[in-house]
C-alpha cells in the first residue's frame, strides 16, 4: 500500500501585532533584538503616557516576523546588506536611486487616486 504524497505545507501568515505572537516566529538571536528593542519602548510609553511608539514597534516587528517566516536569517541578512552600504558607500545590486523609487511612489499613488500625503 502507498503511502499518500506529502501535503505541501501552508503558506506562513503574518503574526498579530501581538509581542507573544510576534517573538514566537523569530530565531532566539532576532527575539533577543525584539526583546531589547520591546523594552525600550515600553519604558519611554510609562514616561510618556502615549503607546504610539508601541503600536509602531508591533507594527515593525510583525514585518520582520513574517520575513523571517518566509525566509529564515532575513532579518541579519537586511543588517549585513545595510552595513556594507554603509561600509562601501555603494547601493546594493539591483537597487534603484532616489529618483526612479519616487517615481515608482508617485506612480502607486496616482494609480490608487491619492496625493503625496496619501489623501484623496
Amino acid at each position: 500500500m502507498a503511502s499518500p504524497a506529502p501535503r505541501p505545507t501552508a503558506a506562513p501568515v503574518p503574526p498579530d501585532a501581538d509581542p507573544v505572537a510576534i517573538r514566537a516566529c523569530l530565531p532566539a538571536e532576532v527575539a533577543a533584538v525584539f526583546d531589547a528593542e520591546w523594552e525600550h519602548v515600553l519604558e519611554a510609553a510609562k514616561r510618556s503616557k502615549d503607546l504610539a511608539g508601541v503600536r509602531d514597534l508591533l507594527q515593525n516587528w510583525r514585518h520582520h516576523a513574517y520575513q523571517e517566516l518566509r525566509e529564515p536569517g532575513a532579518y541579519f541578512r537586511v543588517l549585513a546588506t545595510a552595513a556594507r552600504t554603509q561600509a562601501t558607500r555603494r547601493a546594493p545590486q539591483g537597487s534603484v536611486d532616489e529618483a526612479e523609487m519616487r517615481a515608482r511612489i508617485d506612480a502607486r499613488l496616482a494609480e490608487a487616486g491619492l496625493d503625496d500625503s496619501g489623501c484623496r
